[in-house]
């Protein structure tokens, strides 16, 4: 009897120890998931796969107002997601095109949802590649009102801005144009 007491109290030393020990490590997973989901999309480091849509527009020189925006918009994570997006961007010179004043107007945090709904109209849910676009054909962006492709002497059009340059990303594709896409 007097070793079964003993196994006893060693089993419930142990169990009382080892649930402190759980008890204490919980806080520290708690914060640790805390952490993690603050955290979105574009947050996740991947340094092996082949950048993004918002990774590859932050490279490029010549779209750092699109990036701005992008930002001020809040949709960076959106944009980083798996998707697959097709986005027509502009590029600095189409934001210059604006009349004076607009793209900081835009930006200002009241302004937020203008500014979304224009980003919107320049992304569509889907992979369109120039070559399978049709003239005529139209589609439906986020926002959700439809841009209009057309061709003309082997080249592609958006809503008549010129497709320049088509770049592949990891979650989709960037169509480079000269204009800024402005919703009716």
């Amino acid at each position: 009897m007097k070793k079964s007491i003993k196994i006893f109290l060693l089993v419930s030393t142990l169990a009382i120890f080892g649930c402190k020990k759980t008890e204490e490590a919980a806080p520290d997973a708690t914060e640790s998931a805390t952490a993690t989901e603050s955290v979105g999309q574009s947050g996740v480091v991947d340094e092996t796969s082949s950048p993004n849509i918002v990774q590859t527009a932050s490279a490029s020189k010549d779209h750092s107002t699109l990036v701005t925006a992008v930002k001020a918009a809040g949709l960076v994570d959106a944009l980083s997601n798996a998707g697959p997006f097709t986005v027509f961007a502009p590029t600095n010179a189409a934001f210059d095109k604006l009349p004076a004043g607009t793209v900081e107007g835009l930006l200002k945090p009241e302004k937020k949802e203008d500014l979304k709904s224009i980003l919107e109209y320049h992304t569509y849910v889907g992979v369109l590649k120039t070559d399978y676009m049709q003239d005529g054909q139209e589609f439906e962006m986020v926002n959700p009102q439809k841009v209009k492709i057309t061709k003309k002497d082997g080249k592609t059009y958006v809503n008549g801005s010129e497709i320049v340059a088509s770049i592949e990303t990891s979650n989709g594709i960037i169509h480079v144009i000269g204009d800024v896409l402005l919703p009716k």
